[in-house]
């Protein structure tokens, strides 16, 4: 691993580069956010913005910030959240040009080559300095015909160390087998050969997007998330006649007011939806964009080291396998398929399944890789750019393109998470030229996005010590928000314990707090969609712990946003469907109703009745809440009625408001076939019946009878 000191010396240096680049832009930086209600005024009372960008994921964030520091009047619309699309549904890495490195030295392609000098010339963590920095271990097995590729990609990441040059932020190295399993403990055995190490960035996607925009807006760009464009405006060009596109006709998707947003200049950056808006300006326009789906899964964080990803770019079909840690998590994936254009993909058992079958070929038997212990799943459309014809999605490189219409619409079109900042300047440097735009030339490479200023890696101690945070609370904040922690910190509720003094937390076993909630509606979020998957990411780490801590979400934003009664509850509904279809908790919870098929031996069938019947004391063949809380409160435990309902409804396939025998066999049955893990009411029935069993009956003398 990399020393503090060595992590304090490169961050120190990479902080005072961009404070360095932030003073050339030499303009006003708000150190207060306008509302919402004031960027959607600036939005419809300006006369006339120098660009307008629609879509608000990292290339159009990228493209508002480049152009704003540019001295543009820029404006941004997006129909739904900041990042709610592909932007943050990634595998989490920054650089991630090591699987188009294998594929550049397996197939000598020029073009992967390319892309990999690339994303490492264009490295975020020079302007994100709180961004995590870590080694990847490069998994190199003894299959046949591939004993020569311990040496072989040896000398490819080297050159992926060459490529990095100043960047690099610590050499590659190779390990031994021996040295291999120490730091990766999980891993098989018998076929391991030995592995390499390099170094990469990795990201809370999410929060990065908005880092971007909220800088954006700092600087001066009238950005406004829930405002989508209905239709552009074209006026006829008083030199040619043609029409040109002068703006959009927008609305406002949380009250449904519509406005004009005139510009010189509009940029497509709508990533999966590019094609869409190109046939919004002519329905002749032929398509550019494959979509292509990526499916990830989250898995419990013993799952790998706290310190040390893993991957390997050739599995049993030819795609890219990782698990790496993330967020005390662990992260595995991808696959590459291809796919409808959708609003809201959904993540399948299909991939999920051959995700953990790749898993299971590179951990030890000891490790059993279970169904069950899937969290969460999401699947990401990636807007690769190709021929319409092309059918193989998985050779395609992830380079972008920069297009102009007839009408002077600018379409910026593929690329990758690495690249949004060159990709962004491209854009700019071609809508400028294009246009005849008055402006000046990038000035983003070395700028500090929002929370790198004050931020350092030693920050969190003041948060704790200043605050009276816990240790792990604080170390979130210092991540995810850098500098501006702080402001997280004096909102934050008072605990009325001993410790920690303030931080509430939402669940008991994530660090997010009450407060950032409420810091979260100053940075826009307007649905509990957007706390629950971007602002915090518990959404995207365990669907359950998610839709348990809903409510308090709800409750904390309706008083900041002054929402009925009404709207309470379609926020808590609404949020629930996003958890249930797009974060896996449908697969996941399929898991129980299509594993109807009892497998238990006769006796696990008698032990498990025998379980039931300690709750079910009147033999009615089913059991309720008043039922679990009355065995429950015999043995001293203490459970909210809400609390008890959510367990239950786990488990009650029919929706009765009951869990009837037959739905806890079945229940028990997936969890012995690992199918289902951590369920809380079958833990919960079991810690009840050996609580039971250990305490025995209860005597006639100290039950106060025998008179």
């Amino acid at each position: 691993m990399v020393s503090d000191s060595f992590f304090h010396r490169k961050c120190m240096a990479r902080v005072s580069h961009v404070v360095e680049a932030a003073e050339q832009v030499n303009m006003v930086y708000l150190d207060e956010l306008p509302s919402r209600q004031a960027q959607l005024v600036a939005l419809r009372s300006t006369q006339e913005f120098d660009v307008l960008i629609v879509g608000g994921g990292a290339t159009g964030s990228g493209c508002a910030l480049d152009a704003v520091t540019r001295k543009l009047k820029t404006a941004l619309v997006e129909r739904d959240d900041f990042s709610s699309g592909t932007s943050s549904r990634s595998t989490k890495l920054i650089h991630g040009g090591v699987r188009y490195l294998q594929k550049a030295i397996m197939k000598l392609d020029y073009e992967q080559v390319n892309a990999s000098f690339f994303l490492h010339n264009n490295n975020m963590i020079t302007y994100q300095p709180h961004v995590l920095l870590g080694p990847f271990m490069w998994y190199v097995s003894s299959c046949f015909a591939r004993w020569w590729q311990l040496p072989y990609y040896w000398a490819g990441i080297k050159i992926y160390d060459l490529v990095a040059g100043g960047q690099c932020l610590k050499s590659s190295y190779v390990l031994s087998k021996n040295k291999a399993l120490e730091l990766f403990p999980m891993l098989k055995k018998d076929k391991l050969v030995g592995a390499i190490v390099y170094y990469d960035g990795q990201h809370n996607d999410a929060r990065m997007n908005l880092a971007i925009a909220l800088t954006a807006a700092r600087y001066g760009a009238a950005i406004a998330n829930y405002t989508e464009v209905v239709h552009l405006l074209k006026r006829a060009d008083p030199q040619t006649g043609k029409e040109r596109v002068c703006g959009a006709h927008c609305r406002d998707v949380i009250t449904g007011q519509e406005f004009d947003v005139r510009a010189k200049c509009v940029i497509n950056a709508t990533g999966p939806f590019t094609d869409a808006l190109r046939k919004m300006d002519d329905q002749k326009n032929p398509n550019i964009c494959q979509p292509s789906a990526g499916v990830h899964i989250v898995i419990p964080g013993y799952y790998s080291p706290d310190n040390m990803g893993l991957l390997d770019p050739a599995t049993s079909d030819g795609r890219v396998i990782f698990f790496l840690p993330w967020e005390r998590m662990t992260i595995a994936g991808t696959t590459d398929t291809p796919t409808e254009i959708t609003q809201h993909p959904i993540p399948v058992e299909e991939d999920i399944n051959f995700i953990l079958t790749e898993v299971r070929n590179y951990l030890s038997p000891d490790v059993e890789v279970r169904r069950g212990d899937v969290l969460a799943a999401w699947s990401g459309i990636r807007p690769l750019v190709t021929d319409p014809n092309s059918k193989d999605t998985q050779s395609i490189c992830r380079n972008h393109i920069v297009s102009i219409s007839d009408s002077g619409l600018v379409t910026i079109a593929g690329g990758k998470w690495t690249t949004y900042r060159s990709m962004a300047e491209h854009t700019l440097d071609a809508a400028v030229k294009a246009h005849g735009l008055t402006a000046d030339s990038s000035r983003t490479v070395g700028l500090m996005l929002e929370g790198a200023k004050d931020w350092s890696p030693t920050m969190y101690i003041r948060l704790v010590q200043d605050y009276g945070l816990e240790v792990e609370v604080a170390q979130h904040l210092a991540s995810t928000y850098g500098g501006r922690a702080y402001e997280v910190a004096k909102i934050a509720h008072v605990t009325g314990k001993r410790w920690p003094i303030v931080g509430k937390r939402l669940v008991s076993e994530f660090p997010y707090i009450e407060s950032e909630v409420l810091y979260a509606v100053k940075e826009y979020a307007c649905t509990a969609i957007d706390v629950v998957a971007r602002r915090t990411r518990l959404g995207f780490l365990n669907v359950q712990a998610a839709e348990e801590a809903l409510p308090r979400i709800v409750e904390l934003m309706a008083r900041e946003l002054k929402w009925s009664d009404q709207k309470k509850k379609e926020e808590l509904a609404a949020a629930k469907r996003f958890l249930y279809y797009e974060m896996g908790y449908k697969v996941r919870s399929e898991q129980l109703t299509d594993s109807s098929e009892i497998t238990l031996s006769p006796p696990e069938v008698d032990r498990y009745k025998k379980r039931f019947h300690k709750f079910d004391k009147e033999n009615k063949g089913f059991i309720t809440t008043v039922d679990v809380q009355r065995v429950l409160e015999s043995i001293s435990v203490q459970i909210d009625e809400n609390t008890l309902h959510e367990i239950l409804n786990e488990v009650d396939l029919n929706k009765n408001g009951q869990v009837e025998l037959n739905e806890f066999l079945q229940l028990m049955s997936a969890v012995r076939k690992g199918q289902v893990s951590d369920n809380r009411l079958a833990m919960l029935m079991q810690t009840a019946e050996e609580s039971l069993d250990q305490r025995g009956p209860v005597s006639v003398d100290r039950s106060g009878g025998g008179m």
